[in-house]
């Protein structure tokens, strides 16, 4: 494992991450307590939380939020402004009035298969699993698991017959 990504750029905060070889990560990326597997690329305006794990040979764009309970595998495409959600009931406070910790909320785990594409702009919500092969359209509101080699679009995401693939 690398200690570090391949490249320097600005503005980046890296805390406690297992980098492997080949690692490139662009400015102003916030990735903190994940893991990143060899050659993968990671975009500028990204968020990756403890917890998270990128896979081989991924690319994930710009302005993507991975967060904790995320697992990416190898050769996955994440494309820009792609949001992961892991709380299905997000609040605040607690029925005390007090801010909300760990012990007030369920972590919501969510898995991408290898060789999975999820298009710009799509919400996955916690607790699924993308299939591997999956494609997921621009804009898609996935609720539900996604099937291997399915594609899947709008809101909420369904999946198209094989027929209207292009």
């Amino acid at each position: 494992m690398a200690e570090s990504p391949v490249n320097d750029a600005p503005f980046r905060l890296i805390d406690d991450v297992e980098f492997g070889e080949g690692v490139i990560v662009h400015p102003f990326t916030n990735i903190y307590g994940c893991s990143i597997g060899d050659e993968s690329r990671i975009g500028p305006f990204v968020e990756i939380q403890a917890g998270a794990r990128i896979g081989a040979r991924c690319k994930v764009q710009s302005h993507t939020f991975v967060c904790t309970g995320v697992e990416i595998g190898d050769d996955v495409f994440v494309g820009h402004g792609v949001v992961f959600i892991n709380d299905k009931l997000p609040r605040s406070t607690n029925a005390d009035g007090e801010l909300q910790n760990e012990d007030d909320w369920t972590l919501l785990r969510t898995f991408v298969e290898d060789g999975a594409s999820i298009g710009s702009g799509a919400v996955l919500l916690g607790g699924i699993r993308v299939g591997a092969g999956a494609m997921i359209g621009a804009g898609a509101v996935v609720t539900r698991d996604v099937e291997a080699g399915e594609t899947v679009v709008g809101n909420p995401a369904r999946a198209i017959l094989q027929a209207e693939r292009r």
